[in-house]
């Protein structure tokens, strides 16, 4: 059924003025009461859960655990192209616009039970994790943090998969995909990080995931609104109200507010320069180093950090001879937590892409991690994972 195709009574729409009689015809919902009901039916079918939802629920989360096990882009994407179409989400805006609690419990738990199986089989991915040796967690940090550009992504996903849905009897796979991008991968990092005793990936996940659903949940109301989908019964507006109001706050509440941007959205909080710290760029710093070291770096790269490094002391008349400390620079896009000690819970400071810290020369190794002892340019003293950071000074051994 073409929703678009749907006939309108002519009686009905003669007796109204111009400019509502134009907006009638435009309307996806009939104006009568059985047609309308009709639609609503057929759409309430095509977004009710399926046993093909929930089986490629399950296959496609164990391949995103796979993706951060082996840390590749392209087995992820592998896993978000196999993950089901997500009708069921817009069946739980669908309900909720119209007030049918019943419909809304069915698609809350379909949906509910869909990210349960890929947290599920995320959580047995990490725990493999935890028998394999050193690896590199690229692709879990990005995707266990707030981004702008996954913010639109997920905005534009939500506003296409509804229009789709409800004007066309195709099947939306590309804005499905889209949305499945941005709440599934944060979902599956979560279950990783949980199952591999990372403490980072595990409660970061889970926030991002609830903000990405709670903005996809007030842009898919809004375009169920625009597109015609009000409310017209008391149970549909209190639903609307209160689903609505609910995402708002989640939102709002969990990606901090005016601090959003600041902490969450960039996923860096960059250490504030301390006195007598020289800026310079990483460009400048790479030809300072030895050639091993400056092949390490990528010298194209178009950010240009601030590194700091403490001011050069007066020297003295007398100089004590010292070994040559090591330097290394932070070599991660989201930058790096220095943690009070390895696997501690907290965190020192967050230091930005590109930051000089001194190497200190206590190493620990735990599940398979290595972890270096630092100290910043302003002192202070922590752990930070090796594959974090690269090394800035010859040093052998390391």
């Amino acid at each position: 059924m073409n929703l678009d195709q749907e006939p309108l009574p002519s009686e009905h729409v003669s007796q109204l003025p111009p400019a509502r009689r134009r907006r009638a015809r435009r309307s996806l919902i009939p104006a009568s009461n059985d047609a309308r009901a009709a639609v609503l039916e057929n759409l309430a079918r095509k977004a009710f859960p399926s046993f093909e939802f929930f089986l490629f629920s399950l296959l496609g989360g164990a391949i995103l655990g796979a993706g951060y096990l082996f840390d590749s882009q392209s087995i992820l994407l592998l896993g978000i192209l196999i993950a089901p179409l997500m009708a069921p989400w817009v069946g739980i805006a669908l309900a909720t616009v119209t007030g049918s609690g019943r419909f809304f419990f069915q698609t809350l738990i379909g949906f509910a039970i869909s990210a349960g199986l890929i947290f599920g089989s995320s959580l047995l991915a990490g725990t493999a994790a935890q028998v394999m040796p050193a690896q590199t967690f690229v692709q879990a940090i990005i995707h266990s943090h707030l981004w702008w550009a996954n913010i639109l992504v997920l905005v534009l996903g939500s506003i296409l998969l509804v229009t789709s849905f409800v004007r066309s009897e195709k099947h939306p796979i590309l804005p499905s995909v889209m949305l499945s991008y941005e709440l599934f991968l944060p979902l599956s990092v979560a279950g990783y990080g949980l199952g591999s005793g990372y403490s980072d990936f595990w409660p970061n996940g889970i926030l991002v995931f609830c903000v990405h659903l709670a903005l996809a949940t007030l842009a898919g109301l809004l375009t169920l609104v625009v597109l015609g989908f009000r409310p017209r019964r008391v149970p549909g507006c209190f639903m609307t109200l209160v689903i609505g109001l609910l995402a708002l706050w989640v939102f709002g509440w969990l990606s901090g507010g005016t601090n959003f941007i600041l902490d969450r959205v960039n996923g860096l909080k960059p250490t504030p320069t301390s006195q007598g710290a020289i800026p310079i760029t990483q460009t400048s710093m790479v030809s300072l180093l030895t050639p091993e070291a400056s092949q390490a770096i990528n010298v194209e790269s178009t950010q240009t950090p601030t590194i700091q490094i403490p001011a050069t002391k007066s020297p003295t008349n007398t100089p004590t001879p010292q070994a040559t400390p090591v330097y290394a620079l932070v070599f991660s896009e989201t930058g790096a937590n220095v943690r009070a000690a390895p696997e501690s819970e907290t965190i020192n400071a967050r230091l930005p892409n590109g930051y000089l810290v001194e190497i200190l020369p206590e190493i620990q190794i735990l599940k398979g991690i290595t972890w270096l002892h630092i100290r910043t340019a302003d002192g202070d003293e922590g752990w930070i994972i090796q594959s974090l950071v690269v090394t800035a000074t010859p040093a052998a051994g390391w």
